[in-house]
């Protein structure tokens, strides 16, 4: 790159640093700045209104100045292009009468008459396009010129030929042009032979650092909202946000169906809209009403007019898909445009026109005859309702609680408008964050009718409020508990208040703990319920109040409703459902929809419901080795949790960074979760929390050798032979209470908790309680019983699937295999542990097998070794040659031997033939046996 490039770019990348994601234009006029200076450019720039084509323009013309090229400007006028060389005298004016006496005399006399300089008559356009060229040439000797057009399309005709003849004939001049102009071929600029570029709109990440930087406290559903609607369009991006309101930027506030325009962004299109005949423009108006565009609606609407939509393509403002059936707007901002055009009168009659129209489509129908309706109206307010409950059926929950609150609105009755607020209110809470909403919901509600309390829509909101915010579940209990008793009569399951409303009684004793005086009335009452419980309600209350004894029968059912997944749309469903998945390691096949709802909640849908689902993924890693997602799922909970409020949801996920602290052998961290989980539950009689505080308390202790103090923390929370009912943790906690009880001397204690969990059906329930039950019996049997017992532990189908169960199974089976002096058994299984302690990262019990391995007289496998030179020896280890091991390496022979040669010393052997032993391979008889 020569001075003059280097100086070009460094002005240009200083000029564009603003515009985001146009590495692409940077690129192009970069090289016509440089090619400009030398032997004359030109650049076209196309592109939609508002997409950017003028700020590049700017950038490039200060670039140009910044490194001495002189810059003429001429901008096409809408009111102009009638006028001819109005353009033409706009560009040359600043140079006519400094460099005009450099022209020929029919030259000058040409060009002064079409600037306006003279009278009389007027040139053909080739000598007034050779005057203004050969001018622009004069000037350029002098220093070089960049010409830059912006708004193309807008220019005179005779201005637009005299400069297309211009950018045609720039070589060998030191000119640049670089012009501007919208999509299409309106225009009387000839393009033919010139560089051309479209300025496409911008990705979706530049799309988000351009709004980022422009409106940082935006928040996110809105800045999806704006992003959505601008498509890229940097100048929508820009004025969109500046039309909302304080509280709609701030998302305390619903947004519009369509967004409101600036007056900038109006003018776009305005003018365009106006010119098309008045049925195409009621056309557009119900198209952008219908918002989806079904030829069908509109033909009905119409009466089959869709001929009129033939001007409007024709500007290129909307187009019609053939395919779909679908008219398309060209860009968001052409719709909101023509919803502007119209009166709020003529807007409500558009609406009643499709509401007509739409007479087979409920829910859509609902939605016009709300925006039509000025006032009250019971019958749209009902359908609305119903509306509410089918949105939230199919997962849109913020669909749900938008069309209560506008049933809320329609509603002539206080209480109805009461109840539907309280409701919404509820919804928001359980499903879409908006915990911080109920409040102000409620005081509404209240407002609308004083004798709200006893309604049961405000119960179920009140005790969300409770237990979500203080976490006070016997309030929450007594309040619902109340309303329900207040019904009276018939406790019918299709009552939609009522199952709400148990579904929270549900959550309140889960989080209560093991309170039998809670969990039994609430249990009569499901059981009660004509003609039979909900499936969901049903199988959730069995399971959640005491999963360790659930039948074959129960379990059935859950297969059952986890099977239906793929059609499951209702958020809150899936994440009831997951959680009962969950008790018996069903999670592999519900991971998908709850990875469903945390997309949705990541999109500002169902929040509430997304945490549910972060919890249970994040906890369902933990179990499957999958440690460093379990923390980035904990994580992004828990900002979620800050984010709306939800200080119940908290504890779950600060039990998993516990646990992966605990196992990571960072007793520090587990201890300090732990005492905040202790702090927390206490004020609150929360049992539940104590417990599982109590569990991280345990594993740490085991982590560091103390099964003493692991076996007193857990028997509290289930003493031996027992698992407690109402405390789901007995599932996780019974294997390590066995560990406990057995390593502190109390074998008895650990076999009668075995016993427990046989009699219970653990191994019937899942593999992973099949493995946990067996691995358990072998620690628990006696000496002459143990290698049977872990033998039938390692072989249970699909072990591996659980990494650190499995491994802490081998890591007792190695131990016990050295004490009962089985040396080559107990380094098999000892290294097999030590890889999966040291892959995961469980610092502690990788330490523990390390020692034991020491304790065999072998050097631990990995000590001091590469992941290659392990890779290498193992390979080596099972008869390879060295070439066989290149090969399947991608490597040299040479190379093999080379990390050979450094591998040996490390494990203290001196031949290939001692590899296998040394990393513990598979068991072989023993000579050494005896003298060990």
């Amino acid at each position: 790159m020569n001075d003059v490039e280097h100086y070009i770019d460094q002005r240009l990348s200083g000029e564009l640093k603003g515009l985001v994601g146009r590495d692409a234009e940077l690129t192009l006029i970069r090289d016509l700045l440089e090619r400009a200076a030398g032997d004359g450019a030109a650049l076209v720039l196309s592109g939609e209104p508002g997409v950017g084509k003028t700020a590049l323009l700017e950038a490039a013309a200060r670039a140009a100045a910044g490194c001495g090229t002189r810059v003429l400007r001429v901008t096409g006028v809408e009111f102009e292009a009638d006028i001819a060389f109005s353009g033409l005298n706009q560009l040359l004016f600043p140079i006519y009468q400094d460099h005009a006496d450099r022209l020929s005399p029919a030259q000058r006399s040409a060009l002064s008459l079409a600037l306006g300089f003279g009278e009389g008559a007027m040139a053909d356009r080739l000598t007034v396009s050779t005057a203004a060229l050969t001018l622009l040439r004069q000037v350029a000797e002098d220093c070089p010129l960049l010409v830059v057009v912006d708004d193309l399309h807008w220019l005179d005709r005779s201005s637009a030929g005299v400069l297309g003849l211009v950018a045609r004939r720039l070589a060998g001049s030191r000119i640049g042009l670089i012009a501007a102009s919208r999509l299409g071929p309106d225009t009387f600029f000839d393009r033919g032979g010139l560089p051309e570029h479209e300025v496409r709109p911008l990705d979706g990440d530049a799309a988000r650092g351009l709004l980022g930087a422009r409106f940082p406290g935006l928040a996110e559903p809105v800045r999806r909202r704006v992003i959505a609607e601008a498509q890229g369009n940097p100048l929508v991006l820009v004025e969109l946000p500046q039309v909302l309101s304080d509280p709609q930027r701030a998302g305390d506030e619903a947004l519009p169906e369509v967004l409101p325009l600036s007056q900038r962004l109006q003018t776009l299109f305005t003018s365009r809209i106006a010119d098309l005949p008045a049925r195409t423009c009621w056309l557009l108006l119900l198209a952008a009403l219908d918002s989806t565009g079904d030829l069908g609606v509109l033909e009905a609407a119409t009466g089959g007019c869709l001929e009129e939509l033939g001007p409007a393509e024709r500007a290129g403002l909307a187009g019609v898909d053939l395919i779909t059936r679908r008219l398309i707007f060209r860009h968001p901002v052409v719709r909101a445009t023509v919803v502007n055009f119209f009166t709020e009168a003529e807007r409500r009659r558009a609406r009643r026109t499709l509401a007509d129209a739409l007479a087979g489509q409920p829910e859509r129908q609902a939605w016009q005859l709300a925006d039509a309706t000025i006032g009250t109206d019971e019958r749209v307010a009902a359908l609305l309702e119903q509306v509410s409950r089918r949105a939230l059926r199919c997962g849109d929950a913020a669909g749900a609680v938008a069309a209560l609150l506008r049933a809320a609105d329609l509603s002539p009755r206080s209480a109805d408008r009461s109840r539907r607020l309280a409701e919404a209110a509820y919804v928001g809470a359980n499903v879409t964050g908006g915990l911080r909403d109920v409040p102000r919901l409620l005081g509404d509600a209240r407002r609308a009718d004083p004798e709200l309390d006893r309604s049961l829509e405000a119960a179920v909101a009140t005790a969300y409020l409770l237990v979500n915010g203080e976490g006070d579940a016997d309030t929450a209990y007594r309040l619902l508990m109340g309303a329900i008793e207040a019904r009276g009569g018939e406790l019918r399951a299709d009552d939609h208040a009522l199952v709400e409303a148990l579904f929270t009684m549900l959550l309140v004793c889960f989080s209560a703990g093991p309170r039998p005086e809670l969990w039994e009335p609430f249990q009569a009452i499901v059981a009660g319920l004509t003609p039979r419980p909900p499936e969901v309600l049903a199988v959730c209350t069995a399971i959640f109040a005491d999963p360790a004894h659930a039948t074959p029968a129960t379990l059935a059912r859950l297969d059952d409703l986890i099977s239906g997944f793929p059609e499951e749309a209702d958020p809150d469903r899936i994440v009831w459902i997951g959680r009962s998945g969950f008790f018996y390691d069903r999670m592999s096949c519900c991971r998908e929809a709850l990875w469903r709802v945390v997309r949705d909640g990541r999109d500002g849908g169902a929040v509430t419901s997304a945490i549910g689902a972060l919890i249970s993924l994040s906890l369902d890693n933990l179990l499957t080795g999958e440690w460093e997602e379990a923390a980035q799922l904990a994580e992004e909970g828990l900002r979620l949790c800050r984010r709306h409020g939800y200080l119940l949801l908290e504890w779950p996920l600060w039990f998993v960074q516990a646990i992966l602290a605990a196992q990571r052998g960072d007793e520090e961290t587990a201890l300090a979760l732990a005492d905040k989980m202790v702090r927390w539950g206490t004020p609150r009689r929360a049992g539940k929390v104590l417990f599982y505080a109590r569990y991280v308390r345990a594993l740490a202790a085991l982590g560091r050798g103390d099964a003493e103090a692991a076996y007193h923390d857990l028997a509290s929370v289930s003493p031996p032979g027992v698992l407690t009912r109402y405390v789901p943790l007995v599932m996780w906690a019974a294997p390590v209470l066995v560990e406990a009880a057995a390593g502190s001397g109390r074998h008895a204690e650990a076999r009668k908790h075995v016993a427990a969990m046989r009699q219970a059906g653990f191994a019937d329930m899942s593999a992973r309680l099949a493995l946990a039950v067996e691995g358990a019996a072998a620690v628990a049997a006696p000496a002459a019983e143990a290698d049977a017992r872990f033998e039938h532990a390692l072989a249970v189908p699909g072990a591996e699937r659980w990494p650190f169960d499995l491994a802490r199974i081998r890591l007792a089976y190695g131990e016990h295999c050295r004490r009962s002096r089985a040396i080559h058994r107990a380094r098999t299984q000892l290294a097999e542990a030590l890889e999966t302690f040291e892959r995961l990262g469980a610092r502690p019990w990788a330490e523990r097998a390390r020692n034991e391995l020491r304790a065999t007289g072998q050097s631990p496998p990995h000590e001091g070794l590469t992941p290659q030179e392990r890779q290498i020896a193992r390979l080596a280890a099972t008869g390879l040659t060295n070439k066989q091991i290149a090969q399947r390496l991608h490597l040299s022979p040479r190379t093999i031997g080379a990390h050979l040669y450094r591998v040996f010393p490390k494990l203290g052997i001196s031949s290939r033939a001692a590899l296998r032993d040394a990393l513990g391979g598979d068991e072989q008889p023993d000579r050494d046996d005896a003298a060990l």
